[in-house]
């Protein structure tokens, strides 16, 4: 009994060590376990990282930078048909239990037995409290801790945070694939649509998510998505959130989704809103948060006109590339199993969605029958783009071309080599209206825009004329287009720029001179006023920062950026005052609160009630950089370059338009910079590497129809009208040109040299008329009978010596 009894005690001791050391395990692991457990209040507050969506001038969305998609939307937003799905596919008793659902757990065990049995996909048994505990404090391991952690987290959750702010959190935080965090973003990229848009069949697939995205692609695995929807119908029915009809209705409707994932639905602005982006990266008062921090930005951009200058952009360099010639195919097949598919893999560019990958079945001269990758269809190339292709590399059998489909037939299209850029400012306030960086945004997103200094050509021109006009010189200057040379030009020889007709056409009005681009004269003025005038006034205008006080920087011989140039050019229709360009319009935090704003003048009356009186003065923008009655000389005389001059070919525009074509040597860079009242366009043509455009690629020729080719669109919205005439200038008549002057200077402008003789005409003169004798002079001196044709009609395209190059 003794020995009994001792053995009895001793195993009493013994389970009473071991039950104490299970106890203290179990609250050591314990005190490890919750040491760092997350404080389930800080729910509250919290908010996931949100998308910064921007938008154009009118509302339209243009594009969304984010980490990760998420469009928060609070509780009382969300649909409740949105709310009953997913609460039918992942927690039906979620308003009964208190973070954890211990009969729906119970529930899910027994189904699993049959589920594994047949084959059948397992059933969780996790709230959706603990999924928001997992989701949003925890980790995504699997393990006993992390089950108890989220059981804890589960329970302090519902005492903290009421059941619709953790349906709130739920449904704004959760992956749903395609990109796409949360409920509302996830119905944008699948459909299309606002949550509010959302049929019963829509909702029942964003909630057949969330137990694996990539399981239920609707692309990938059609069936399986179809299936995982059909089964949270079933379960809607079966808690009745839906009747029986809308059941039968949901599932006979077959599930269509988006191709692909879209940041936004106008997709024509991706250089502006790629410029948008790296602008507000480098703001210190929310840069640092634009990918999280779920801004509203709104922007300057029409995308009207936004669309217009892309698609003229396009064209104008396509143009171009026709005109030298077909460079032979991207790539050859033998028509091999399979040649679809590599075809396939040559990219296209997207803005030119009719565009297909295809290849040559036979050729017999200008007949030539096609085959599409994609579709398999087949075809005949267009005659006359085959004999195009055919004059310059001969089209053969498994050549890879892209073709358009167009009127039963196919047209051959090639991507351009040569790019360029088209930027529209609005003069009076600076507000970027469209900015498009290149042909294309896939093939190359640097932005020629902004990024790419080239030299401006003859298009500088109207600055050195401004620093001479703001000085003694008028409209009706004489200056002498003559030779001339100057010390140290290349290689110890002299400099002597000449006119690109190089011919000289003796005394002439500096009117006449810009107007014809002539660079003798623009020389000659820049030295007659000095180049130090000249820089420092460009500069002040915006035009470029160190350029260099050289007689060639008349010419164009700087380097400037097509926004910067476009932008000191709207002085001219301004009145003179620069006004820095902008793209960003205001930005407005998560809560509302506008947290940048472009425009920083500030209005002491503006939020007055109104009593009869005046409205609030606010001051005009910008600075105030040459005289308005300069400015407005400029802007007539540009708008003679249209007229008569070197931008001759866009004169069908009407009246009230001005603009100045630009050249460079060698033709390696094309400009047009035009304008009306309410809009400044400036426009490059060029190839990245600075090679030649070709003999004859001028500003006139490259540049100029694509101006003309916007503006037909512009003016629609915005109407030309005649250009503001500053107050205190002095109106005379010149040679049949009203002219404005500074007060004193219609007195004292220099005399103008011409022949006497009794039929010499006196007093106004029609312009054409003047430069009809000019020219009979010119013949007349070179030995030629006098032309008696009448003067050249409007339209008449211009001549080779007014294209603008220096």
């Amino acid at each position: 009994m003794k020995v009994a009894e001792r053995w009895f005690v001793m195993a009493g001791v013994a389970l009473l060590g071991a039950i104490a050391l299970a106890g203290l395990i179990v609250a050591v692991y314990a005190a490890w376990l919750l040491h760092d457990l997350p404080d389930a209040s800080e729910l509250a507050d919290y908010r996931p990282p949100t998308a910064t969506r921007v938008y154009a001038g009118d509302g339209t969305l243009i594009g969304e930078f984010s980490d990760e998609r998420r469009i928060y939307v609070p509780y009382e937003q969300i649909p409740t048909g949105v709310v009953q799905a997913f609460l039918a596919a992942e927690d039906r008793n979620f308003f009964q239990h208190g973070g954890i659902d211990v009969s729906g757990l119970g529930r899910a065990m027994f189904k699993n037995i049959f589920n594994f049995a047949t084959g059948r996909r397992l059933e969780g048994g996790s709230t959706i409290t603990q999924q928001v505990a997992k989701n949003v404090l925890l980790t995504n391991e699997s393990t006993i801790g992390r089950k108890l952690k989220e059981a804890i987290l589960s329970n302090r959750l519902e005492a903290t945070l009421s059941k619709e702010q953790i349906l709130e959190l739920y449904l704004n935080e959760i992956f749903l694939g395609y990109r796409s965090y949360g409920v509302a973003s996830a119905a944008f990229n699948y459909f299309g649509k606002s949550l509010q848009q959302l049929t019963p069949e829509e909702a029942a697939f964003l909630a057949a998510l969330p137990k694996g995205p990539n399981n239920y692609h609707p692309k990938r695995r059609p069936e399986a998505a179809k299936g995982r929807r059909d089964w949270v119908l079933g379960e809607m029915l079966e808690n009745q959130f839906l009747t029986q009809a809308a059941y039968d209705a949901a599932v006979a409707t077959p599930l269509t989704t988006r191709e692909a994932p879209r940041r936004a639905e106008y997709q024509d602005a991706d250089f502006f809103v790629e410029e948008a982006r790296r602008i507000a990266r480098a703001n210190p008062q929310f840069g640092s948060q634009l990918n999280a921090g779920g801004f509203y930005m709104r922007t300057t951009l029409d995308p009207s006109l936004q669309t217009a200058a892309r698609d003229a952009l396009m064209r104008g360099l396509e143009n171009y590339d026709r005109r030298h010639g077909w460079r032979g195919p991207w790539g050859t097949t033998d028509f091999a199993p399979g040649w679809q598919a590599v075809a396939l893999r040559q990219t296209t560019p997207p803005e030119r969605r009719e565009w297909r990958a295809a290849a040559i079945e036979s050729v017999n001269g200008n007949t030539v029958r096609i085959r599409t990758a994609r579709d398999d269809e087949t075809g005949t190339l267009i005659a006359a783009d085959a004999a195009w292709a055919n004059a310059n590399r001969q089209l053969r059998r498994g050549d890879l071309i892209f073709v358009e489909p167009r009127s039963g037939q196919f047209a051959l299209k090639q991507i351009p080599n040569v790019n360029g850029a088209l930027v529209a400012i609005e003069p009076q306030s600076g507000r970027v209206l469209a900015m498009v960086g290149g042909y294309s945004f896939a093939l190359s997103s640097f932005n020629r825009a902004t990024q790419a200094q080239r030299q401006p050509g003859s298009s500088f021109k109207p600055f050195v004329y401004a620093a001479a006009l703001e000085g003694d010189f008028t409209p009706a200057s004489i200056v002498v287009d003559g030779p001339i040379s100057f010390a140290g030009g290349p290689g110890g020889r002299r400099w002597t720029p000449e006119n690109y007709s190089r011919q000289y056409y003796g005394p002439q009005t500096l009117r006449r001179g810009l107007e014809l681009s002539r660079n003798v004269m623009t020389v000659r003025l820049a030295n007659s006023i000095g180049m130090d005038r000249v820089v420092d006034l460009a500069e002040r205008m915006g035009v470029a920062e160190n350029l260099q006080p050289n007689l060639s920087v008349s010419l164009g011989a700087g380097e400037v950026t097509a926004l910067d140039i476009t932008a000191a050019y709207a002085a001219f229709v301004n009145g003179g005052r620069r006004v820095d360009p902008y793209l960003i319009e205001y930005v407005q935090d998560r809560d509302g609160e506008t947290i940048y704003r472009a425009d920083q003048r500030r209005c002491r009356e503006c939020g007055r009630a109104f009593t009869g009186q005046a409205s609030p003065f606010l001051e005009p923008r910008g600075t105030q950089v040459i005289d308005p009655i300069t400015a407005y000389q400029i802007s007539s005389m540009l708008e003679g370059a249209i007229q008569r001059g070197t931008g001759a070919s866009a004169r069908g525009l009407g009246r009230w338009i001005g603009g100045k074509t630009g050249t460079t040597n060698e033709y390696r860079s094309a400009w047009f910079v035009g304008f009306t009242t309410d809009i400044v366009v400036g426009i490059y043509v060029g190839f990245d590497d600075n090679r030649s455009l070709g003999s004859g690629e001028a500003g006139a020729s490259a540049a100029v129809p694509i101006f003309i080719d916007f503006m037909e669109d512009a003016l629609r919205e915005r109407p030309a009208r005649p250009f503001v005439r500053p107050r205190g200038a002095v109106f005379r008549t010149v040679r049949g040109i009203e002219e404005a002057f500074r007060p004193g200077t219609e007195r004292r402008r220099e005399e103008e040299e011409r022949p006497s003789g009794p039929d010499v005409p006196t007093g106004p003169q029609n312009y054409n008329d003047v430069i009809r004798r000019e020219q009979e002079a010119a013949a007349a001196a070179a030995g030629q009978a006098p032309s008696q044709s009448p003067p050249p009609p409007q339209r008449q395209e211009p001549a080779r010596d007014l294209e603008g190059l220096f």
